[in-house]
């Protein structure tokens, strides 16, 4: 069992498909389905369903995928860091970054980042908490900036900042004139929600589950400007960042009786070689974060 071998079953895997797998690998069809024979040979199991339209994993490619995914990402792990003890550093950083964060927090920092390292390329992935950690732990992506709720998982965390989600209404809402908004109130309401998967969504789920309630989520949209422009003709209210509320100039924000903060962390797989690139990512995220600066600002 060799990492080659792995490789393309990994592929093949992910893709459920020879030919696309072929295409990402940059080899042949053939070379893949003979690869994926052998190492079914040579482990003496079945680790595809074969039929004329689509594959599927066997119960026993189910628990090789799990060890191949380990295997692969330590070898490119062990293969980056002699390459930097070499002084043959990638110079590639890959952020999963949430999409509100990314419009309104986020984009002087990376533009920051550019300025002070142009020789290291930056390649942002926006996406929802869940599918960044996803892809972290897949080895898609190296960082993302995530919700911390305190579970326990397989990924290592460093606190970035906080942020407030308030209310977010047109000026002819009733709520428009109050000062604060419970959340059976808000719960209540038509809402304009992300899609699954973004901490947006899965907050407001949360509630509703914890006043067992069903939201009516009238709209769903992972488009900022879309939402504000449903909320702005009335067609339902919201809960968004204040730069998000702010940028639309005429909605209204308003915070919940009991502010709904979220703390923000920049996250990476636990014991994984993070490579120079990455920690001057890291580093300079932390040393120019809004937060980092109002408390730098306040000594």
């Amino acid at each position: 069992m060799d990492i080659r071998s792995l490789r393309c079953f990994q592929m093949v895997a992910r893709e459920a498909n020879f030919t696309r797998a072929a295409e990402k690998l940059h080899l042949a069809q053939p070379a893949v389905s003979m690869s994926i024979k052998r190492l079914e040979s040579e482990l003496g199991l079945t680790l595809f369903h074969r039929n004329e339209r689509r594959i599927s994993l066997t119960d026993e490619g189910e628990r090789l995928l799990l060890h191949a995914d380990k295997i692969v990402q330590a070898v490119a792990d062990a293969e980056l860091e002699m390459q930097e003890l070499t002084g043959l550093t990638r110079g590639q950083v890959r952020v999963g970054i949430p999409s509100m964060l990314g419009s309104y927090y986020l984009p002087e920092l990376l533009m920051g980042f550019r300025h002070s390292f142009p020789a290291l390329q930056l390649s942002v992935v926006e996406g929802g908490t869940t599918h960044i950690r996803r892809q972290i732990e897949q080895g898609s992506l190296d960082i993302g900036i995530v919700v911390d709720y305190g579970e326990t998982d397989e990924l290592e965390r460093v606190h970035l900042m906080q942020v407030e989600t308030l209310v977010c209404v047109s000026p002819d809402h009733p709520f428009a004139s109050q000062t604060s908004v419970s959340y059976p109130a808000f719960l209540d309401e038509e809402l304009v929600l992300f899609k699954e998967g973004f901490f947006h969504r899965q907050v407001t789920e949360q509630l509703a589950k914890s006043y067992h309630v069903t939201p009516k989520i009238s709209f769903e949209t992972n488009l900022i400007p879309l939402i504000q422009s449903v909320v702005r003709h009335g067609f339902g209210i919201s809960a968004l960042l204040k730069p998000a509320i702010d940028d639309a100039r005429d909605l209204i924000g308003i915070p919940f009786d009991e502010p709904l903060l979220f703390n923000l962390s920049i996250a990476w797989r636990q014991q994984s070689y993070l490579s120079q690139a990455n920690k001057a990512f890291v580093d300079y995220l932390l040393e120019h974060s809004p937060a980092t600066a109002a408390h730098t600002s306040n000594r």
